[in-house]
């Protein structure tokens, strides 16, 4: 086994709609837009992450950007798999090995995963040389990244806001007591901001720029502390046909998110229904974490605590919340073989 161990390379990989990121010996190693360019013709992928991501709207008939991933699982088998097998390929200790080494991996999937859905990520790692594979829930991975002990016996809520899903669960005792699974998260907010402008502004706006408008000036309330300048969106004119340039403030953003957001708002109430009276009384004192890029969202703890008269917290780099108690969950596996499934 010592020669077998000397051979194997263990990695955490956060496999997301938006990002995926990648932990090898403590490390983040590879953090990348989930998103291949596919060239039709020879139907090999000719980039994958950040360069893909790059040319995504703005392709040729030759060219196709494919995200891989919708919702949180695996949408186009092929594409994810040639993606991941790039990702692991970049990392810097494996990159210089002369024969690819087996791996060791701890994958997160979504806590509203059908076994066809989980069946499909396993696949995807035993075709990339990987002898085990560790499977653990988005917001069990998040809870452990927050820094929450999750082996006591103490509930906490964690929402693990993502871009095609938002995960909302109570956690107890390495396990998961109630959860929730909604299909709105950043790449929701991303599509609200393009149907905005196209609406009220008659601005025909792309993907990218659109999910620009939502870093630089998003908001999920219209009273902000520190509100951020109005930003300059260019696009298509509707009527005209010409390129045009339009001035937005944060309000109308916070105006083209609100219906998402209370969604949202409603999953976490719903869960919060079902919490069980004594974890209940623990969140009462804990309150609640946040996780993922969309919890980024300015204002949204704000809004969040209101809802529910809880206090809200936002994790530290709250982008690699999930990889991180990913890594974790793989460095300490024997503590943590319980929350992980074969």
């Amino acid at each position: 086994m010592g020669f077998f161990d000397f051979m194997t390379e263990d990695i955490a990989i956060d496999l997301g709609t938006a990002n995926t990121l990648i932990i090898h010996n403590g490390k983040v190693v590879i953090d990348s837009p989930s998103i291949v360019a596919r060239n039709r013709v020879s139907g090999k992928i000719i980039a994958t992450g950040k360069e893909a991501n790059l040319m995504q709207g703005k392709t040729h008939e030759n060219i196709k950007t494919i995200r891989p991933l919708k919702d949180g699982v695996i949408a186009d088998f092929q594409a994810s798999e040639e993606m991941i097998k790039e990702f692991v390929k970049k990392i810097p200790a494996i990159k210089k090995k002369l024969f690819p080494p087996a791996l060791r991996m701890v994958i997160c999937i979504p806590s509203g995963i059908t076994e066809v859905e989980k069946r499909a990520v396993q696949d995807s790692a035993r075709h990339m040389n990987a002898k085990d594979i560790y499977l653990i829930y988005e917001p069990m991975a998040a809870a452990i990244g927050v820094g929450i002990d999750i082996m006591e016996p103490k509930g906490n809520m964690i929402i693990d806001i993502g871009g095609g899903t938002t995960e909302i669960a109570v956690i107890a005792l390495a396990g998961i007591v109630c959860d929730q699974s909604v299909k709105v998260a950043g790449d929701l907010f991303t599509n609200d901001i393009m149907y905005y402008m196209r609406t009220q502004h008659n601005l025909y706006i792309g993907e990218t720029t659109a999910e620009k408008v939502k870093i630089q000036i998003g908001a999920a309330t219209e009273d902000l502390d520190n509100p951020p300048e109005d930003m300059l969106v260019q696009g298509r004119d509707l009527l005209s046909g010409k390129p045009k340039q339009v001035q937005v403030s944060f309000r109308e953003i916070a105006k083209a998110l609100d219906k998402s957001i209370l969604r949202i708002e409603d999953a976490v109430m719903e869960t919060l229904s079902k919490t069980p009276p004594e974890l209940a009384a623990d969140i009462y004192n804990t309150g609640i974490y946040l996780a993922g890029g969309g919890s980024m969202l300015r204002g949204l703890d704000k809004r969040l605590s209101r809802k529910t008269d809880l206090p809200v917290y936002v994790a530290e780099d709250p982008l690699r919340a999930v990889v991180r108690g990913t890594g974790i969950a793989l460095k300490e596996l024997d503590k943590y073989k319980s929350v992980l499934m074969k």
